[in-house]
């Protein structure tokens, strides 16, 4: 009744499982943890997409411009700057050579620090961060500028930093190539708070996407100055293949491409003569200074970078003509405005043979590549110079060549001639004197022989055509050799008849003997051939006439058809013996048995009234040899 009474005017609560509900104090803690570890997550998240989106924005500037660091460097800098909650940053490429930074790329800099740093290269002191950096190649991080003992010495540099850009907490991060240092990323805080290890990371990928840009360009270059040179060479090439012996293009386009690929303004090619430099190609030059050296093209070489040059054949390296004496007073310093020159040697065999002298119109070392370049022009050069050389020989050869064979086909055909009635050593030896003036017009004392076939006229009107060609290439044949044995002059040929001349154009010591003995040989050769014609039904016969005095010789006919004649009593003489000869008689003048009366036996034959002769002649018949020799 008691447990009724109590429960009057409640609902009643539904009975059901028994649940447990979590202490107040335990549930808020475990949600903040969960915020707390959510929160960091998301932060994770959101900054690694920001630097995969960096690092992807860098790596598509690269591929964009390829070649070209400039917006490289600069979205490098850009980047690390804000996503490592920097203020501002640099970027700095190192000269190994010099020894100091040159700044080629700033985000968000205070002007007045930008222009400090931007002024030229930097030599940065012994404890700065650079200097740091390039001993060690390690990150160096300075957790407040101000606390540094460059600063408080107040070392220009600190002070610039501190006071001009506000510095407080700096980090370096070096970029270097296979442990050589190329130059360093630098990012800058105006508070003190120091840079995590995962920024460091961040800065440390972003300078190795430096380098590879860097290596990049370098790749790249180096494959457009390759190409640049190989299309180069191949153009110059060209130019000498297609003008074979003509120097002026080929110098042309050399001096172009050399002018050109070492970024060069004016340029000149010249040859050296042992003496003076003389200017044959020029480029880009002033038209007054152009002019001037058409005009002459002779270089003063006290004035010119060549006068080294042509001292030591070595190439010649002017940084500033401007600045040292005596180029200063060179015609392109003052005409065409050149500073840096550069002068590379023409050589063959150590021998200087010219140069090329190259210009630019601003202060600017060439390199090393490029003085090779131009060293591979002036091979080129000479190559064209030693072809044209050999192809101006080969000509001059040629000409001399045709000279010969021009010579020789005159000599040929003069042999040719003389042959037709000289002995061919007679004729030998005036084509080797090189003159034919024996044969020109002239008086001398000669003896003639003359000879002929008796019954000639008579066989040939009966005669096959075919015989008398046969007979008489018989007897010209015979006659013919023994004219040439004993060195008689051929004066013609007609038909049967024959005229042969002695002591003339070569003088004889006695050539009324000569023509005798001759006479005698030829009676026993065509004595053996008439004997034989004989036998075949031919009656003929032969006679000779020989006579001794003075004629007029020389060649007469016309071009292509010279022969070479005695004119005179005695020709007209010996002739009309041989017309008045019996068969196998050989009748001779007075003058000539006076000449042989000692070597041949001979008989008279009476007295000749001899047609042009005005009184009769007494001739004599030759014999036979007599037994002593002549005296």
């Amino acid at each position: 009744m008691k447990r009724r009474s109590s429960a009057v005017g409640k609902p009643a609560k539904p009975r059901g499982p028994k649940r447990s509900t979590p202490k107040r104090g335990n549930a808020p803690k475990a949600v903040r943890d969960q915020e707390t570890q959510l929160a960091r997550l998301t932060r994770q998240r959101d900054h690694a997409l920001e630097q995969l989106s960096a690092a992807s924005d860098v790596l598509k500037v690269i591929s964009s411009s390829p070649g070209d660091l400039q917006p490289v460097f600069n979205a490098i800098v850009e980047h690390a700057t804000r996503i490592c909650e920097a203020r501002f940053g640099n970027l700095f490429l190192y000269d190994q050579a010099q020894g100091n930074f040159r700044t080629v790329a700033m985000h968000n800099a205070p002007p007045a620090y930008a222009k400090v740093r931007m002024q030229g290269p930097i030599r940065p002191p012994p404890d700065t961060a650079l200097a740091r950096l390039t001993r060690t190649r390690q990150v160096i991080q300075i957790a407040d500028l101000r606390a540094e003992p460059g600063y408080i010495r107040r070392d220009p540099m600190f002070v610039a930093g501190v006071e001009l850009a506000g510095i407080r907490t700096l980090l370096a991060v070096p970029m270097l190539r296979e442990g050589e240092l190329v130059g360093s990323i630098n990012i800058y805080r105006q508070e003190v708070r120091p840079f995590t290890q995962e920024q460091i990371g961040l800065l440390k990928n972003f300078a190795a996407q430096a380098v590879i840009a860097i290596e990049n360009a370098r790749l790249l270059s180096e494959l457009r100055e390759s190409l640049q040179q190989q299309t180069a060479t191949a153009d110059v090439l060209r130019t000498i293949s297609s003008t074979p012996g003509k120097l002026e293009p080929v110098f042309k386009t050399i001096l172009e491409n050399a002018t050109r690929i070492c970024e060069a303004r004016l340029g000149n090619l010249l040859l050296f003569d042992g003496k003076n430099m003389r200017v044959v190609a020029m480029h880009n030059a002033p038209r007054e200074h152009e002019e001037m050296r058409r005009r002459n093209p002779i270089i003063p070489l006290e004035y010119s970078i060549l006068g080294p040059l042509v001292r030591t054949k070595e190439v010649t390296l002017v940084a500033d003509i401007t600045t040292e004496q005596p180029y200063a007073d060179s015609a392109l310093a003052k005409a065409g405005g050149a500073r840096t020159a550069m002068g590379i040697p023409m050589l063959r065999e150590h021998q200087l043979i010219g140069a090329i002298s190259i210009y630019r119109q601003e202060v600017r070392p060439f390199t090393d590549k490029q003085i090779d370049l131009v060293k591979n022009f002036a091979a080129q050069a000479v190559i064209a110079i030693e072809n044209a050389r050999l192809l101006d020989d080969l000509n001059k050869l040629n000409q001399q060549l045709e000279q010969r064979v021009s010579d020789q086909v005159g000599e040929i055909e003069r042999m040719g001639r003389l042959r037709r009635f000289l002995p061919p050593q007679v004729a030998d030896l005036i084509v080797a004197s090189g003159t034919e003036k024996q044969l020109e017009s002239h008086r001398r004392e000669i003896t003639a022989l003359f000879c002929d076939l008796r019954g000639f006229t008579g066989f040939s009107e009966s005669a096959d055509p075919e015989d008398v060609m046969t007979l008489l290439r018989e007897y010209h044949a015979a006659i013919g050799e023994i004219v040439i044995k004993y060195g008689g002059t051929l004066e013609r040929f007609a038909g049967d008849g024959v005229m042969v001349i002695f002591n003339d154009p070569v003088p004889i010591e006695n050539p009324a003997l000569q023509a005798v003995l001759m006479a005698l040989d030829m009676r026993t050769a065509i004595g053996a051939m008439i004997e034989k014609w004989r036998d075949l039904g031919h009656d003929l016969g032969f006679g000779i006439g020989i006579a001794h005095g003075f004629a007029t010789l020389g060649t007469i006919g016309f071009e292509g058809r010279f022969d070479y004649a005695a004119i005179g009593t005695v020709s007209n003489v010996a002739s009309r013996l041989c017309d008045e000869a019996k068969p196998g008689q050989i009748l001779i003048s007075p003058r000539v048995r006076q000449a042989v009366e000692k070597a041949v036996t001979v008989e008279p034959v009476g007295d000749f009234a001899l047609k042009g002769i005005s009184r009769p002649m007494a001739a004599y018949n030759v014999l036979a040899p007599s037994s002593s020799k002549p005296n």
